[in-house]
């Protein structure tokens, strides 16, 4: 019940939640009630066994008080631990490539990276628990000359989704991807720019790539 009072209590500090953890805080505030039911009920068998009853009357208070007892335990073993906050978003901000090998994109505009997954020195998320985990990204082509453009998104050496803008005359094109994938601690998530490929960004930055952890396993 202190675990339970300490995480409601921090979380009233909170203007806003997120959707998963306005949940989370909804069911362990239910959890409290009926724990705090449970205490009462334990309190008023005792309080009835102190003044005095029947031997049959006392075996039956300690048959209810060992089952309500015994409810207790089983609420405390399915009391939700609190779910890990992993979310980042980053972008980008300069024009890269033509390499001549397969380069992974470092995105060193960070606009949000909740639980440090993201790493911008290698360009690489790294999972930090087992779970289901959202990702996407958007590519900007050249913007200009001959469309160049073939970005895939990448979980360890394993290719997800790609987007592709190898043909046309029109020069100003983007495009987005995303996957729900499960991850084991430790997995990594990155995007794989080809060989030979360009990208155009700038101040705009239209180069972006985001992922968030849906529910943890």
């Amino acid at each position: 019940a202190v675990v339970l009072d300490v995480v409601l209590r921090n979380s009233e500090n909170l203007a806003v939640c997120q959707p998963d953890s306005c949940a989370l805080i909804s069911e362990l505030s239910a959890l409290r009630e009926r724990m705090d039911s449970v205490v009462r009920v334990q309190d008023d068998l005792l309080d009835t066994a102190q003044q005095g009853v029947s031997s049959r009357e006392t075996l039956e208070l300690r048959k209810l008080n060992q089952e309500q007892g015994q409810e207790l335990k089983t609420m405390r073993a399915s009391m939700p631990s609190a779910a890990p906050r992993v979310a980042f978003s980053a972008a980008l901000g300069d024009s890269v490539g033509p390499f001549d090998h397969d380069t992974t994109l470092k995105y060193q505009r960070i606009l949000s990276n909740m639980g440090s997954g993201y790493n911008p020195a290698t360009g690489s998320f790294t999972a930090t628990v087992r779970g289901v985990y959202y990702f996407s990204y958007t590519m900007y082509n050249n913007n200009s000359g001959q469309p160049s453009s073939v970005v895939s998104m990448m979980m360890n050496s394993q290719r997800m989704v790609s987007t592709w803008d190898t043909e046309g005359d029109d020069s100003h094109d983007s495009a987005t991807n995303a996957a729900v994938v499960q991850l084991e601690a430790g997995d990594s998530v990155y995007i794989l720019l080809y060989a030979n490929r360009m990208l155009y960004d700038d101040g705009y930055y239209y180069n972006t790539f985001s992922g968030f952890l849906l529910f943890p396993m």
